[in-house]
């Protein structure tokens, strides 16, 4: 690993001291070596800080899991959903704020030409996205399933709910309760999350110098596209 290294900064210094040469590039080490740097880049944007940076999408998970805790629909609802349709609300609802997390921050990545290295830059940041923004939702999902369950172990008394309900009722269906309000209040978030601008988001999603990057690619790129319109 040491010697990789030296031998990776002497080629940066050598290529620094070179004026003749726009960009320097380092082959990536096979095999691993580019999954490596995609886990890199993911532990630089620092996913479990996406949901914190989006102020507003917290604030409306935590509005939505307290109101659907109390709400009686919620729990006929809760008590006659299988276990597979919980599992398949928890990827529907992870998938859904992703996907709106992507299109409207606009943070998916196009490659600026048909070259392969820009291709495969463009899946390189897009898979580096994608996890990011995938584990942090599976971090804020966790988070809302501890408060749901410890916000209705503290407000709801199961005598009542099980007269509701017309049977017996205890407090290990309130771990059920609070999967399916999980998956309400992440869908919630993700909702409160259009509220944020797109500058918000990337920042969130993004380490500084990563977003500083794909700024300057994007500056590169509106750049070739209005010396492409003077030609």
């Amino acid at each position: 690993m040491r010697s990789r290294t030296r031998h990776a900064i002497a080629q940066l210094v050598e290529g620094l001291a070179d004026s003749s040469t726009d960009e320097r590039r380092i082959p990536v080490a096979r095999p691993g070596g580019r999954w490596r740097l995609l886990l890199g880049m993911v532990l630089a944007n620092r996913p479990w800080l996406l949901v914190p940076g989006l102020k507003s999408a917290l604030v409306a998970a935590l509005a939505t899991g307290a109101v659907a805790t109390i709400n009686s629909t919620v729990w006929l609802l809760a008590d006659s959903m299988a276990w597979w349709r919980l599992i398949v609300a928890t990827i529907a609802s992870i998938s859904l704020v992703v996907a709106w997390l992507v299109i409207d921050g606009g943070l998916w990545d196009r490659p600026d030409n048909d070259s392969h290295e820009a291709r495969e830059r463009s899946r390189l940041y897009n898979a580096s996205t994608l996890i990011t923004l995938t584990t942090g939702v599976v971090i804020c999902y966790l988070a809302l399933y501890v408060v749901n369950l410890v916000w209705a172990m503290f407000v709801l008394d199961p005598s009542v709910r099980g007269g509701y309900l017309n049977r017996s009722f205890g407090y290990q269906e309130l771990f059920v309760l609070a999967w399916f309000v999980a998956s309400a209040a992440t869908v919630g978030g993700g909702l409160g999350s259009g509220l944020e601008s797109d500058e918000a988001i990337r920042a969130a999603t993004y380490s500084k110098r990563e977003e500083e990057r794909r700024n300057r690619l994007a500056r590169d790129k509106d750049e070739s596209s209005r010396d492409w319109d003077r030609d």
